[in-house]
């Protein structure tokens, strides 16, 4: 029994003779005649002969132009084909994201995220474009029972089995994979999060590390301003206490007055009568003291007068800062003969020179205006202990 049944690329009508080849109508000679009429003619219901012819909705049918056969359904390279396009699309994508997983940042993050998300996207759609194909009836063509109803091919094998099974074959492994990008997408993801926070803790300690070492150098440059600054002041005030006690010093010398000599003893005091002196009266103070005894200056001054002066012997005159001279007479031998003095500075020594009876030391103490002035109370209103 033969029957017509439409190709796809073919409009016209295709027979299936005794030896099961598919061919046009009219590829093998006319058919034997019969009730149904010419070909494409669909005969009434309840005919004789089941045989059915199926054209376009046309009606026309065209000369044979040779022996074709049949599409066939392709159930195993669909998911194949997916599988590979997965399998490609996992491997790319898995080479992208692991190339770009070394970032820290939360856009590289973000970008792996994509990549891996459109990768699994596409895998999605492959898997499910390669279920439609397989459960959809091929275009253009439907089965025909011998009873004449039409019937959509839904992928139905002669046994009345469905290809649920291979689907779910088929399905799994996708789903296998889709489920593994995921992971790898979501590890991926945890690395970058992971690696991100562990470059930003790394920089965070590199940052604080800056700042500790920052504030350690201004520590240190404050601890040495701060430690010169207390020398410069330490040295300033040594320099101003130094400075004050030599005012000091120097006001207390020049205030100081001292006894010009030592080992003595008073002969003669001022003012005492006596045919000795050419005045009628002693003009100064005798101290007796064995020739050579140090005689110093009683108090601070400048030596104005060095030398021979008759009566008086060897005779040196310090002038005082308000004018007061004191003059140191009858000495052995001249030290000092010019220049500045202090109290206590060594000028000359004790003698027997010019008018005197023995060795000793006469002091005399006239002021500014020339008058004399006992020396004894002189010495000891200058705090000298005499």
């Amino acid at each position: 029994m033969a029957s017509q049944v439409p190709h796809a690329r073919h409009p016209e009508p295709w027979l299936l003779d005794e030896s099961g080849t598919y061919g046009p109508h009219g590829s093998h000679g006319p058919g034997p005649s019969g009730p149904f009429g010419p070909p494409g003619e669909r005969p009434a219901p309840g005919g004789p002969d089941s045989r059915i012819t199926l054209s376009q909705s046309t009606g026309a049918s065209r000369p044979a132009r040779g022996r074709h056969r049949v599409r066939r359904q392709r159930v195993g390279r669909g998911p194949s084909a997916v599988l590979g396009v997965a399998a490609a699309a996992a491997v790319g994508a898995g080479g992208i994201m692991s190339s770009q997983a070394v970032r820290a940042d939360t856009g590289a993050a973000a970008e792996e995220r994509s990549i891996a998300d459109a990768a699994v996207d596409r895998l999605a759609d492959l898997t499910g474009a390669a279920a439609d194909e397989q459960t959809a009836p091929a275009d253009g063509v439907t089965a025909v029972t011998t009873a004449g109803e039409e019937v959509a091919d839904s992928g139905q094998s002669q046994t009345g089995e469905t290809t649920d099974t291979a689907f779910t074959d088929v399905t799994d492994p996708g789903e296998l994979l889709r489920a593994r990008l995921l992971a790898q997408a979501d590890q991926q993801r945890a690395d970058a999060e992971e690696a991100a926070k562990q470059q930003a803790e790394r920089e965070a300690e590199i940052e604080a590390a800056r700042i500790a070492a920052e504030r350690a150098e201004a520590e240190r440059r404050a601890q040495e301003e701060a430690e010169r600054r207390e020398r410069e002041e330490a040295e300033r005030r040594a320099r101003e206490e130094a400075e004050r006690r030599a005012r000091e010093e120097a006001e207390r010398l020049a205030n100081l007055t001292v006894v010009p000599t030592s080992n003595y003893a008073i002969t003669s005091t001022y003012g005492q009568a006596g045919s000795m002196w050419s005045s009628g009266y002693h003009t100064g103070l005798d101290m007796a003291a064995p020739i050579g005894t140090a005689v110093v200056s009683a108090a601070a001054g400048t030596i104005t007068s060095a030398g021979w002066s008759g009566a008086y012997g060897y005779r040196i005159v310090v002038t005082h800062a308000d004018g007061t001279e004191t003059w140191y007479c009858h000495l052995s031998s001249i030290v000092q003969a010019s220049g500045e003095v202090a109290a206590g500075d060594l000028i000359g020594r004790v003698g027997a020179t010019g008018n005197v009876s023995g060795a000793h030391l006469h002091l005399e103490v006239r002021t500014a205006s020339g008058s004399h002035v006992d020396p004894l109370a002189w010495l000891r209103n200058r705090g000298a202990n005499v």
